[in-house]
């Protein structure tokens, strides 16, 4: 029987080496190249130096720790060792830089699959890319680009994903949680890796086959928990409020205004929350 989620002790035989993972991955591409580290400052700025010193798309880089691990918008992300899932992967896609933005809801539906075949757990997505269970945060997403007009010389996807028990700062306490204590029991980082890496690989592959999100779509919709829901999107220009009504084939938020309008909203460009808490 599983204990309750605060009775849990998370084990320690999470053997994390980059033995065990090459060992695990059943990709072709997506990981071939591993770069495992005790430690380091951020996967993406380690994953940057890969692809600028020639390293081939699909370059995975991975951590037990991150010293200067960062969010959205510059702010922190505790990294703590033993604990969590630190990982960037590198891509040097052909496509052009305005579709780059789609990988991060791209890379938001290959986690949730990842964590269900892992854990058993279903995972909701809050648009764009916070992967939510029980209402609240487990996994975020930090997509960099470095590109020219019309060339992008590499993408680097940064996923964490809270994995074991821990103190979370106050000010994201009540919106936090980890997965051991959603699913009652010890959960493998190498497995759970491996699984989101082949999640990833097919579903970049279904998005290299129309350069959107059109194979996806579905399978997104249904994880999208602000998804006829009211939400209130903040804007530069000005918040408004409405219902959201699922993603775009190019990965906009349709908010159903009261006049019974529809407008699109951009990622990167504002920020929803839910009307009643983070969701």
């Amino acid at each position: 029987m599983l204990k309750g989620r605060d009775e849990y002790v998370s084990g320690t035989n999470d053997a994390y080496n980059s033995e065990e993972l090459s060992s695990l991955l059943k990709t072709r591409w997506a990981g071939r190249k591993l770069v495992y580290m005790d430690q380091v400052d951020s996967t993406n700025l380690q994953a940057k130096r890969e692809a600028e010193s020639g390293a081939p798309h699909g370059t995975l880089v991975v951590a037990d720790m991150q010293t200067a691990g960062r969010g959205r918008r510059g702010r922190g992300w505790e990294s703590p060792s033993g604990t969590n899932l630190y990982f960037t992967i590198a891509l040097k896609p052909s496509f052009a830089p305005e579709k780059a933005s789609m990988l991060t809801l791209l890379m938001a539906h290959a986690a949730a699959r990842g964590i269900r075949e892992e854990t058993g757990l279903v995972c909701g997505i809050k648009w764009p890319n916070d992967i939510v269970l029980d209402g609240k945060k487990v996994c975020g997403i930090l997509t960099e680009m470095s590109a020219e007009i019309g060339y992008i010389h590499h993408v680097v996807i940064g996923v964490g994903i809270n994995v074991r028990k821990q103190v979370f700062p106050e000010e994201i306490a009540a919106k936090a949680t980890w997965l051991e204590r959603e699913c009652g029991r010890t959960v493998s980082r190498n497995r759970l890796l491996a699984g989101i890496m082949s999640a990833f690989e097919e579903d970049y592959e279904r998005f290299l086959a129309t350069e959107d999100l059109t194979g996806l779509l579905e399978g997104y919709n249904r994880m999208l928990v602000n998804r006829d829901r009211e939400v209130c999107v903040l804007d530069p220009k000005g918040e408004f409020r409405g219902v959201a009504r699922g993603i775009t084939p190019t990965g906009e938020l349709v908010v159903e205004l009261e006049s019974g309008e529809e407008v699109c909203v951009y990622a990167g460009e504002v920020s929803v929350r839910g009307i009643y808490g983070y969701v």
